[in-house]
């Protein structure tokens, strides 16, 4: 499955700006004033979009201490006694049906379930929206700074009994180094766990629907599926999630800040 490319994002960002500033121009209607904030949201969030897609194909491709840092992960992970990624590979390697629904999980359903949930959270939660969306931004801008750490994922560190699941099975998601969508020796932290953990805890938050524990599922299941494929160690889901609760924290310090500023002024003129 292919997705926009940074400048058709760019265009769309661009021209839901325009439709969102004759709108505003125009004489106001009831239909006007309900979808004149979505086109403005659309138009900040494609842009958002783009930036990371042209971020992500800057051409990244030394390898320079990749698979040295690799090892020092799994030593870190050793030492701190996690379970080993290789079994889960071993086990999904056994299992055909299951290599193939772990790498589609892996290539396809991380930018559908976003984006769905940031339009569920506009058009039902639209007070909680601007909250995850700024953590999402946030979470994202840290993966393409820490992207320049290069840190090699298990697939590449083959003698330590990792395999390639998606060249072994013929799935393949990104092609050769240097090629593709994506940096291939960028797997610290993970962008797939972090962009479960803002879906799935995101939910958690603002429903209370009893469906909301299924949706919570997509983030341990994406952390399995980035394991089992080889495409990232523990720790880099780990990382991202915690990058995810200091972007939540610092949107929650910068509006509480925000806030009492605008107490303050409205005290003088009342």
């Amino acid at each position: 499955m292919s997705w926009a490319t940074w400048d058709e994002a760019a265009i769309a960002s661009v021209a839901s700006l325009i439709v969102w500033f004759v709108l505003r121009a125009a004489p106001p209607t009831r239909v006007g004033r309900a979808v004149l904030p979505a086109f403005r949201e659309f138009s900040l969030v494609a842009a958002l979009y783009a930036v990371w897609r042209l971020a992500r194909q800057l051409p990244f491709t030394h390898p320079d201490g990749a698979v040295d840092r690799a090892r020092s992960i799994d030593d870190a992970q050793q030492l701190l006694h996690l379970p080993t990624e290789i079994s889960m590979q071993h086990f999904v390697v056994d299992h055909g049906w299951l290599a193939a629904l772990v790498n589609d999980y892996y290539a396809m359903l991380h930018v559908p379930a976003l984006l769905i949930f940031l339009v569920w959270l506009f058009v039902r939660h639209r007070e909680q929206y601007p909250h995850w969306r700024n953590g999402l931004a946030g979470l994202t801008a840290f993966c393409l700074v820490i992207r320049f750490i290069r840190v090699a994922p298990p697939r590449f560190v083959q003698e330590l009994g990792f395999v390639d699941l998606s060249d072994q099975h013929g799935f393949d998601v990104y092609g050769d180094v240097g090629t593709g969508i994506s940096d291939q020796f960028a797997a610290m932290p993970s962008i797939h766990v972090g962009w479960a953990a803002v879906v799935a805890l995101g939910v958690f938050s603002v429903s209370t629907s009893r469906w909301r524990w299924l949706v919570v599922m997509h983030l341990p299941v994406t952390v399995f599926v980035v394991a089992a494929t080889g495409h990232h160690w523990w720790l880099d889901g780990v990382v991202a999630v915690v990058l995810l609760w200091v972007s939540l924290a610092v949107d929650t310090y910068v509006r509480g800040q925000l806030a009492s500023r605008r107490g303050l002024a409205a005290v003088p003129a009342a």
